[in-house]
């Protein structure tokens, strides 16, 4: 008699949801939800989801697992995801869910103004359940508001709902020094002691009322409403941060920075410097928006420092044993932003660009991979691995109609193939594949691929905040989200070993608060 609990195995355990496109899919569980949700969450219109939907289904999540375990997501999608908006939002449910872990949690969230103020509009909206800061919240933003150097505080200032001046009026922070006092007091429009100021806060006073001499060190935001030369937006260019230079280029370009001599080749090495890149915490997908976005007057320079500073962001792509395949998909649904749609400020950058983006980094690292672009079949494309990675993403960048994740796997099973590692990067949307009993598409394909590779794992990349998958988690499956380059360092681990039953969420588990 066969042994059912053997086969039973072999085929998978049942699905037990099914996707926002319909397809039979496998619920993740509370602790991977929350990650998967965490680290690809814009709070935006996604193809299937609107941000309502977004927000309610990331804070039942949330609600759902262990308040370290949320203090810990929250830390990790802000490190090493380099999310904004949702790891705000983790850290403000702790003031309601957990308000013990809320001190450990805020200082590695909100690591600069930006943040600061993000913590603050959610703590407000009501979002969270309480409409005020509350004590223990107030605390911790005065003590920010104390202890950021004169140049964050700056920083903060840029910015509205709320301002900077909004934050300290509703905190009203105790001054640590007169110097401290006098910078509150010039930010929220008082009267203040001149002397008292920071140095570039004097210098801007003094530049507004004579635009002749040097130009202040404060963020360009604050002096663009002036009367400004090319020599000062050279300046600005050659003070500000690395971000900024990449999303100010045409800006630049426009106030004729680029004919100054010397100046164009100035800002191409800062664009292209390994260190001002990595202390940018950068997308990858951050250069090819830039890359879609430059201006086609740009000096040649400048726009082949973008695609040597891809080069750089994309290295901790590991060079992977065996035989690898690499999956990008390229349907329908790939075409949405992968921040989601804003009106009047959606990203140029789809979700098949970052996939295509991904497959062209794996393959640089990667010679031999085999890249297969699907959709409803798997799809035909010519890459050399030694193109730009911008020039293969851009091919890979192509776009179908229905989804099919277990296709790829299918056409590996077709022609017998042996890998050692599949990565599918996907929005996970899948319901095209053909239906098998129980189990999904892609859970068949995999067990019949791996009576040939018995050895081979299967990665699936999600780079959308849903909560389902079409492969449940086990020793030779992975689910993580994401694309900031971190995921690379996770399918690395993966793939050798050395990471634990839980994989993603045992990264997580090791944050320390």
């Amino acid at each position: 008699m066969a042994n059912k609990s053997l086969f039973a195995s072999l085929l998978g355990k049942s699905t037990d949801t099914v996707n926002h496109a319909g397809g039979k899919a496998y619920k993740l569980s509370n602790r991977q939800a929350l990650a998967q949700l965490a680290a690809t969450g814009c709070l935006n219109q996604t193809y299937y989801v609107n941000p309502e939907s977004q927000l309610n289904e990331l804070m039942q999540a949330a609600r759902k697992v262990e308040p370290d375990f949320l203090a810990k997501t929250a830390i990790y999608t802000r490190k090493n995801g380099y999310m904004k908006d949702t790891p705000a939002l983790l850290t403000a449910m702790l003031a309601t869910e957990s308000p013990v872990h809320l001190p450990q949690a805020f200082p590695k969230v909100v690591d600069n103004g930006k943040m600061l103020r993000n913590f603050v509009q959610i703590m407000r909206s009501g979002a969270t359940g309480r409409q005020s800061l509350g004590s223990r919240p107030k605390r911790l933003v005065q003590t920010w508001l104390n202890e950021a150097s004169d140049r964050a505080l700056l920083q903060a200032s840029v910015g509205q709902s709320p301002s900077l001046a909004d934050v300290i009026k509703m905190v009203h922070p105790k001054p640590v020094s007169k110097e401290r006092e006098a910078f509150f007091a010039w930010i929220v429009g008082k009267p203040c002691d001149f002397a008292l100021l920071p140095k570039a806060v004097k210098e801007y006073i003094a530049f507004k009322e004579n635009a002749s001499g040097p130009i202040p060190d404060v963020p360009f935001q604050m002096l663009t409403a002036l009367p400004l030369t090319a020599k000062h937006w050279a300046k600005i260019a050659e003070r500000g941060g690395w971000h900024m230079l990449r999303m100010n280029l045409n800006t630049f370009q426009r106030h004729g920075v680029f004919e100054l001599s010397g100046t164009a080749r100035k800002l191409a090495h800062r664009l292209a410097d390994k260190e001002e890149i990595r202390r940018a915490r950068v997308f990858p997908y951050q250069l090819l928006a830039a890359w879609k976005n430059a201006d086609p007057k740009l000096p040649p320079e400048v726009r082949e420092a973008l695609q040597d500073a891809m080069e750089v962001a994309v290295q901790n792509v590991p060079a992977l044993h065996g035989n690898v395949v690499v999956c990008p998909d390229v349907s329908g649904s790939m075409t949405m932003p992968v921040t989601g749609y804003r009106p009047g400020a959606s990203s140029k950058v789809s979700c098949v660009d970052v996939a295509g983006l991904i497959a062209a980094a794996v393959l640089r690292k990667n010679p031999r991979a085999e890249v297969l672009p699907f959709d409803t079949a798997v799809r035909k494309v010519q890459l050399n691995p030694r193109d730009a990675i911008v020039t293969n993403a851009q091919k890979l960048a192509m776009y179908g109609g229905g989804t099919s994740c277990s296709a790829p796997l299918a056409e590996l099973n077709r022609v017998k193939a042996r890998p050692d590692l599949v990565i599918l990067v996907s929005d996970n949307e899948s319901w095209a594949d053909r239906h098998y009993g129980r189990g999904t598409g892609v859970m068949k394909e995999w067990v019949e691929l791996k009576r040939c590779a018995p050895d081979a794992k299967l990665v699936c990349l999600d780079i959308a905040p849903y909560a389902t998958t079409p492969a449940y988690e086990r020793p030779d499956v992975l689910n993580v989200g994401g694309f900031s380059d971190n995921v690379f360092e996770v399918i690395a681990a993966f793939a050798k070993g050395q990471l634990g039953p839980d994989h993603w969420v045992g990264e997580i588990e090791k944050v320390k608060l």
